[in-house]
């Protein structure tokens, strides 16, 4: 299926969902976008932008030796390693996917022990918080001339912890 506008092949046709009586729009959120890698003219030196670039990958991609645009973006570096992935032996390929599951289960491993991390931290921030608060109060309490069994009564802390302050 070949989209026409007045004759010309279109690269981009943005589709979107709308009520066929109405023609109000379903959805802000839904929409499709279709790419005809067959009315992308442009060769490799003629690509000015990422877009461009893609579009040109996508459609010669069966047909390149070299990956194009390689030294000028990282992201097509990545894609040349891609493929390279792909071409591997089944046991090379066996022993790349134990490698990268083990760097994965490292990851998920690391996170972990930040957000416990993080969790220790938080309790550890919040008592001494809450004991700097209770100081504050018996402070205040007895420079108001609070006696000191009501402060601690109502602070929890001891006597001695009180008279110190």
């Amino acid at each position: 299926m070949n989209f026409r506008l007045d004759g010309i092949d279109k690269l981009r046709t943005d589709i979107i969902l709308a009520d066929r009586d109405t023609h109000e729009q379903f959805s802000d959120k839904v929409r499709y976008i279709f790419l005809q890698l067959p009315s992308f003219k442009k060769g490799e030196d003629e690509c000015e932008n990422d877009f461009e670039r893609w579009m040109y990958v996508l459609k010669n991609m069966e047909v390149l030796e070299r990956l194009p645009f390689k030294a000028r973006k990282s992201v097509f570096m990545k894609l040349e390693d891609i493929v390279d992935i792909a071409a591997l032996s089944k046991e090379d390929r066996m022993k790349y996917d134990e490698s990268i599951k083990v760097f994965r289960d490292n990851l998920v491993t690391e996170a972990f022990a930040k957000n416990e991390g993080r969790a220790e931290g938080r309790a550890e921030g919040l008592a001494e918080g809450e004991r700097n608060e209770r100081l504050r109060n018996a402070r205040n309490f007895k420079n108001l001339g609070v006696s000191v069994d009501i402060i601690s009564q109502a602070t929890g802390l001891t006597v001695d912890e009180i008279l110190s302050l």
